[in-house]
């Protein structure tokens, strides 16, 4: 098995949103905001080489929209996905499966293109598309909080491409990939736990979007069941630091990579270090 960070690029979303009830005077000094409440965020995928397949977990906000809708969202860096991917010498056709966390517009974006003709069509014209079929459900009839980060235009497109399929369980992927369940962020999110030789790493989405959310009650604002999301998080880094499991950060900016361990407080980041020295087990 091959492992490949890929960055789509960053963007921003308002401090407060992200941090919830947490006051600014505390995560401000963890994960600065700047003058207009604004921080900054990573949209960093993973990409699996396991055997005969390439699995490509989360794809990033993608570049369909219109310049109105990217201009709430003040997208910077240098990076891409096509670019993030033909840098390690792939690109889209390559990709024989995609794995959507879920379907928030920063998420799966990047699944769906529009073709020489203006039409919306899977951009990854080789691969399955695995979906959570609760959170299918969820999206095509969205609550009133999350339905601006469901976008018809990034989902419907899916279906018709015919290779959709719902992961209504959790299971195993392949033999090295599973697919966990957690309800407090959004209905479905899958969690991808990956065994990479004799470590575990998980791919934690937004179940954690970045390292200063380690603490169980930091939640993030726009979780839609705070206190499901308060006890999934103290499970789920109880078991991650009793078992050493790595956790891959898909929106921090500083911290790619960490483990956990449990302190008289709580819980707390332990050992940090960038994707790199993990594959190089020089952490």
């Amino acid at each position: 098995m091959e492992l490949f960070k890929i960055e789509t690029g960053k963007f921003k979303l308002d401090g407060g949103a992200i941090f919830g009830v947490v006051p600014k005077v505390l995560w401000s000094k963890v994960y600065p905001a700047d003058k207009n409440n604004l921080c900054n965020f990573a949209m960093r995928c993973l990409l699996i080489h396991d055997k005969e397949r390439l699995i490509l977990i989360d794809c990033g906000i993608g570049k369909k929209q219109s310049e109105k809708f990217f201009s709430y969202y003040y997208l910077n860096g240098d990076d891409s996905l096509e670019k993030s991917l033909s840098q390690n010498n792939y690109t889209l056709s390559d990709i024989t499966d995609v794995v959507l966390t879920h379907l928030h517009f920063d998420h799966c974006g990047g699944a769906v293109v529009k073709d020489d003709k203006g039409n919306l069509v899977p951009a990854f014209p080789e691969a399955n598309y695995w979906v959570s079929g609760p959170q299918w459900k969820w999206a095509m009839e969205p609550n009133q909080r999350e339905r601006a980060s469901f976008l018809i235009e990034n989902i419907e497109p899916l279906e018709a491409g015919g290779n959709l399929h719902f992961v209504n369980t959790e299971t195993d992927l392949t033999r090295s990939v599973s697919l966990r369940f957690f309800n407090g962020h959004t209905e479905g999110l899958m969690v991808p736990v990956i065994k990479y030789g004799k470590y575990t790493l998980v791919y934690v989405s937004d179940l954690l979007p970045t390292a200063a959310h380690i603490p169980p009650s930091w939640v993030c604002g726009f979780d839609i069941r705070p206190l499901v999301s308060l006890e999934e998080r103290r499970t789920f880094m109880s078991e991650a630091a009793e078992k050493g499991y790595i956790l891959f950060f898909e929106h921090d900016i500083y911290h790619e990579c960490c483990t956990i361990k449990k302190t008289e407080k709580g819980f707390a980041g332990d050992r940090f270090f960038t994707f790199r020295e993990f594959l190089k087990e020089d952490y």
